[in-house]
């Protein structure tokens, strides 16, 4: 074949054919090392080209997608990451983390959710029974009581336990200039029995950011910006998997209408009044044996 034949000469095809287009594209991804990224983009190119025909999407709309995707990276910074937002409202995140933890679920293990965007590196080791709010913080008091165990209930000793939350005005400490440095945020570690424990306010409800391109989608599809008020918790044990998730107040007005389609079966949770003004949540976290990976903290 010289250097000026069509690349698709040899399929019995012509040039101008999709599936010779296709053949081709997934002819040049086989020499691919490594096994499952040869796996990962010959789907990624079967379904692009599928999805290119079936919308027959228009060079001129190729072009606002690639710029959607250049504004998405020019969007992100050291305190944003509107990729992982983009994977969170279109329900990818979520239907990730469920596929993945379909085995211990079937085991009772603890619903997965969204690790998002505002989990942060170096959270303050506290100990059992610390606030991990300010004195400035106002809200209600809310006291956190968890177990840490496997599958079959043995308790998980000397697991490491983050948990992290906005503001009773809807922010992270991260957004809000007025929030000391790493405020609601807290590392825990478990007792002999797997328990830890903290104070805390109950958190708000708040929008996902729309200051960026994730924002226009979002508006462009006529959506709501809403997550419910929630408490993530990020639990490390070795040997088994590490489990993010999130617990939902039941009681928030989009308790189930989650803009990133997070609040899911158990994870919804009523804040029990207390008596006293403030409220309990009492957490059972049961882990999937497995390698121990520890995701990619999104901010510093």
């Amino acid at each position: 074949m010289s250097a000026r034949e069509p690349i698709m000469a040899t399929t019995g095809l012509s040039a101008t054919d999709p599936q010779a287009l296709l053949d081709a594209v997934l002819r040049s991804n086989a020499g691919t090392t490594e096994p499952r990224l040869r796996q990962i983009l010959a789907a990624a190119i079967r379904h692009l080209h599928a999805f290119a025909l079936e919308t027959e999407l228009t060079p001129a709309e190729l072009d606002i997608g690639l710029d959607f995707l250049v504004a998405i990276g020019q969007a992100s910074g050291p305190k944003k990451h509107e990729g992982i937002l983009l994977a969170d409202i279109l329900g990818l995140a979520t239907l990730v983390q469920l596929r993945g933890a379909r085995h211990a679920l079937a085991a009772g293990g603890t619903e997965p959710a969204l690790v998002g965007p505002f989990w942060r590196s170096g959270q303050p080791l506290r100990s059992h029974g610390e606030c991990i709010a300010s004195a400035e913080t106002p809200g209600p008091r809310l006291t956190v009581r968890g177990r840490v165990c496997s599958l079959d209930g043995r308790p998980l000793a000397g697991a490491r336990v983050e948990t992290w939350q906005a503001s009773p005005r809807g922010l992270y400490d991260n957004q809000d200039a007025s929030q000391p440095n790493m405020n609601l945020r807290g590392r825990f570690e478990t007792d002999a029995e797997g328990r830890f424990s903290f104070l805390s306010v109950r958190p708000a409800g708040y929008p996902v950011p729309t200051d960026g391109p994730c924002g226009e989608l979002l508006a462009a599809q006529g959506r709501h910006t809403m997550r419910p008020a929630h408490l993530h918790v990020l639990v490390v044990a070795e040997g088994h998997r590490v489990l993010a998730t999130q617990f939902f107040d039941a009681e928030d007005p989009h308790a189930h209408d989650d803009v990133v389609f997070g609040a899911v079966g158990s994870l919804l949770r009523r804040f029990e009044p207390d008596g006293q003004g403030g409220y309990t949540l009492d957490l059972e976290l049961r882990l999937e044996p497995g390698a121990t990976l520890i995701p990619k903290c999104p901010l510093p």
